[in-house]
């Protein structure tokens, strides 16, 4: 039954984001949270595999390698540019505007709410991982690790190049608009989300469980409007006056060929 294998999920996820939270105690620096984001996924994978239903089964095996593979990437990036920096600017002005009584409130207010997403966009490995499937792999499956790969090239390259970009301080102030950046002026969120879609696409073989597409859709909106794209996109027309003839040129999410600077 998918109810035992989501309250399954629920307990992993809770007591894995209470122990960031108690972390973030020590350190006194929630941003960690963003850390744990991507691994989170991961937990909740193994835990529904390992005391679902699927019994192993070949899409089964494969969702499970690609979201460790996601999961596992994305922690390792984001330890390595935040580690040893101040508390993000997010939850820094979270921490002045609630109080002293941050520290306890911190608890449902981001590692709670996470937490809560985390569970919806997995609902489709929560279906793959945990609930039975006889149907074999077919055209669906390999579309996904097509749509996969690609989203994770976007993604991967994206924060590449953005990363080496910024490691130049000749380029303080100025526009990243080359490589990936020139196809999309976000080629790491789009490449988030198509991976999402991938990874739920798995999830359309298994009976009954196509519902769960609602998770990348999830996902999708959060980078489009809430925590990506729109954020972003907002200090950064504030902040780079050549912001507005990049975005003149260049989509916003879906990657098209460049277009032609003008003279």
């Amino acid at each position: 039954m998918f109810a035992d294998v989501f309250l399954t999920v629920v307990a992993s996820v809770s007591i894995y984001m209470l122990g960031f939270w108690l972390v973030s105690l020590a350190m006194r620096d929630v941003s960690i949270v963003d850390i744990g984001w991507g691994l989170g996924y991961v937990v909740v994978a193994w835990s529904a595999r390992l005391l679902g239903e699927s019994d192993g089964n070949p899409r089964a095996t494969l969702q499970v390698a690609l979201v460790t593979l996601w999961g596992l990437r994305l922690g390792l990036y984001l330890l390595n540019r935040n580690w040893g920096r101040d508390e993000d600017y997010r939850y820094a002005a979270m921490r002045r505007r609630v109080g002293p009584s941050y520290t306890w409130k911190s608890i449902y207010l981001v590692f709670g709410l996470q937490g809560v997403l985390i569970l919806s966009v997995s609902l489709p490995i929560q279906a793959v991982q945990g609930l039975p499937s006889s149907i074999p792999l077919g055209p669906l499956d390999a579309w996904a690790v097509l749509l996969f790969g690609i989203g994770f090239y976007f993604e991967v390259v994206g924060d590449y190049q953005l990363t080496q970009f910024k490691a130049n301080a000749e380029n303080e102030g100025k526009v990243m608009d080359t490589g990936v950046w020139a196809w999309t002026r976000h080629p790491n969120y789009f490449g988030d989300a198509l991976q999402w879609w991938a990874l739920g696409l798995f999830a359309v073989s298994v009976p009954g469980a196509a519902w769960t597409l609602i998770g990348p859709a999830v996902m999708t909106f959060l980078l489009l409007r809430i925590s990506g794209v729109h954020l972003l996109e907002r200090g950064l027309r504030k902040r780079k006056p050549d912001y507005e003839a990049y975005a003149a040129r260049t989509p916003t999410f879906i990657p098209r060929p460049p277009r032609k600077r003008e003279s």
